[in-house]
C-alpha cells in the first residue's frame, strides 16, 4: 500500500467482537429461567395444597358417606339366653308393712302375668316393718343378672338384693312400706320385651358411595 501510512511490523490489531451485547444476552437468558423454574415450584405447591384441583373436588362427598349410621343391636348385662321367662320364675311374696292382704293380691296378679308363686304371707322378722321403699327383691347369687331384673320389672324402685349362701332358684318379693301397687301391666311388658331383646342402637359403620 503506498500513501502516507504503511503497516509496519509482523504484528496485526485483532478484530474482536463486542463484550456488551453477548453479556446482556446472557442476562435474559439467565432471568428466564428463573421464572420457569419459580413459576414451576408455585404451580406445585398449589397442586399440593388444593389436592389437584378436581381430585380434591371428588373426594369431599366420598368422605362424607364414607361412614353412616347403622343399627347394631347392644349388649347389656343380660342376654336372651340368661333372661328366664316368667313362667321359669318361682316367687315368694312377703308383706312387710302394716297393711293386711298386700301380700295376696300382689301373688295374684303376680300369677296372672305369668310367674309361678311359692309362699305367700308376713315378712319375718328381719323385713317387717324395715322395708322404706317399695320393696325388696331378694334370691341367691345367681339370681342378680338373671331372676331378679325380670321380677324388677313387675315393681319400679325395688331395691335387689343377694344371699350368698341361699340355694335354688327361688326369689322374694317383700312388699315395703312405699308400695302402692305393681307396676301397670303394659309398661312393665314393655320392659321385659326390652330386657329379654335390646333394641339396636345406631352405630358407625363403613357404607359404599354410588
Amino acid at each position: 500500500m503506498g500513501g502516507q501510512y504503511r503497516i509496519t511490523g509482523d504484528k496485526y490489531p485483532r478484530m474482536r467482537r463486542p463484550r456488551r451485547r453477548g453479556r446482556l444476552v446472557l442476562m435474559v437468558v439467565a432471568s428466564v429461567a428463573v421464572l420457569g423454574v419459580g413459576g414451576w415450584g408455585t404451580l406445585q405447591l398449589i397442586d399440593v395444597f388444593t389436592g389437584g384441583g378436581k381430585q380434591a373436588a371428588a373426594a369431599g362427598p366420598k368422605a362424607d358417606c364414607a361412614t353412616k349410621a347403622s343399627p347394631s343391636a347392644s349388649t347389656g348385662t343380660t342376654t336372651d339366653s340368661a333372661v328366664p321367662k316368667p313362667a321359669q320364675i318361682t316367687v315368694n311374696v312377703y308383706n312387710a308393712t302394716p297393711r293386711s292382704g298386700l301380700a295376696k293380691s300382689t301373688a295374684d296378679e303376680l300369677k296372672k302375668r305369668g310367674f309361678k308363686i311359692g309362699d305367700v304371707g308376713n315378712a319375718s322378722a328381719q323385713w317387717d316393718k324395715k322395708v322404706k321403699g317399695t320393696g325388696v327383691l331378694l334370691g341367691p347369687a345367681a339370681s342378680l343378672d338373671t331372676s331378679l331384673p325380670v321380677l324388677a320389672t313387675q315393681l319400679t324402685g325395688a331395691e335387689r338384693r343377694t344371699e350368698a349362701t341361699r340355694k335354688g332358684s327361688t326369689v322374694d318379693l317383700i312388699i315395703g312400706t312405699a308400695f302402692k301397687d305393681l307396676t301397670a301391666k303394659a309398661a312393665a311388658d314393655k320392659a321385659l320385651a326390652a330386657l329379654a331383646g335390646p333394641e339396636p342402637t345406631a352405630s358407625a359403620s363403613p357404607k359404599a358411595c354410588s
